[in-house]
């Protein structure tokens, strides 16, 4: 990848972050996001640097993350090769924005996006460019008109990159979204795509851009509708102890998470997306006909949304 062409997208992605984060900040009212730049020290396995954006204790969001890197390593670990066995050791560069939100009410769901470049080769080759991302939203109380928004939105930022898109990227977010040793999904979806090269670096780049810049259509108005909503200890027991699967599966099978520690990145920006409180119950079950059922038993099942 050439490196006019690393610009775009990094200058890109960090409007991105900015723009999220602005919007994030005004809708929560009360607490306002750290703002962490780091950058890694010479001799360290990786170099780079970026901005990871943190706020918690806020009146909308319990803690709210967001963070950009840009990272180059002399070879690529296990995790970012699995698709791609002839690039296995090759010098590496990859930068993306990530965010995770936990609101405080635990009718607004929590919600994940991240867009990312990887460019891989060895020296004296043309560097091998591919991109990934997507979004899921992961509600503790679910509401058919919210998952109905979400998958529209998303739907609707792939229209211009083929009918297939949505469809393929929504199987692939259900597919990889979901805790295998629990055999249940992380949440109701979204799309999720990795890997991405068809149509070279500009539509890879294209895509990516519509991805990112639909995120804030897709949640915000979610957030608005259920924000009000009265909640009390059992809502919030609920809450931490599905809380508890999310961190699971971050832990468990994230590849992205693997790939940031796998490749020596910044422990404290990688792990982000933990929440701050989060519980853990023996053979914990909903009562038959609640709400909290109502989630396994209706949201929490791959369907057609749109």
């Amino acid at each position: 990848m050439n490196t006019s062409h690393t610009q775009d997208v990094r200058h890109w992605l960090l409007g991105l972050q900015q723009r999220i984060t602005d919007t994030v900040e005004s809708l929560d009212g009360q607490a306002k996001f750290l703002r962490d730049e780091w950058r890694k020290a010479p001799g360290e396995p990786l170099q780079g640097d970026g901005i990871t954006k943190i706020m918690e204790g806020g009146a909308v969001f319990e803690r709210a993350g967001c963070g950009f890197s840009h990272v180059r390593g002399p070879r690529l670990p296990p995790s970012a090769t699995q698709h791609r066995p002839e690039l296995a050791g090759a010098p590496f560069e990859a930068m993306g924005v990530s965010l995770v939100f936990h609101p405080l009410n635990p009718y607004v769901p929590t919600v994940h996006m991240n867009v990312r470049m990887i460019a891989a080769g060895y020296p004296g080759t043309e560097p091998v460019c591919w991109f990934g991302g997507g979004m899921d939203l992961t509600p503790y109380y679910g509401f058919d008109e919210d998952c109905q928004h979400f998958h529209r939105v998303c739907h609707d930022s792939l229209k211009a990159f083929g009918d297939d898109k949505y469809p393929r990227f929504k199987r692939w977010c259900d597919d990889y979204f979901f805790n295998k040793h629990r055999n249940e999904p992380r949440g109701i979806g979204g799309i999720f795509y990795d890997d991405f090269s068809e149509g070279g670096t500009d539509n890879g780049f294209a895509l990516m851009r519509s991805v990112g810049d639909a995120f804030l259509d897709a949640y915000v108005p979610i957030v608005q509708r259920r924000v009000g909503m009265a909640w009390g200890e059992r809502e919030r027991e609920h809450q931490l102890y599905r809380r508890g699967r999310y961190v699971e599966f971050n832990l468990v099978w994230d590849r992205g998470t693997h790939f940031g520690l796998q490749s020596g990145g910044r422990t404290e920006s990688i792990l982000l997306s933990m929440p701050p409180r989060v519980a853990w119950a023996y053979q914990r079950q909903p009562e038959p006909g609640t709400p909290e059922a109502a989630l396994t038993e209706r949201y929490l099942k791959p369907r057609d949304w749109v």
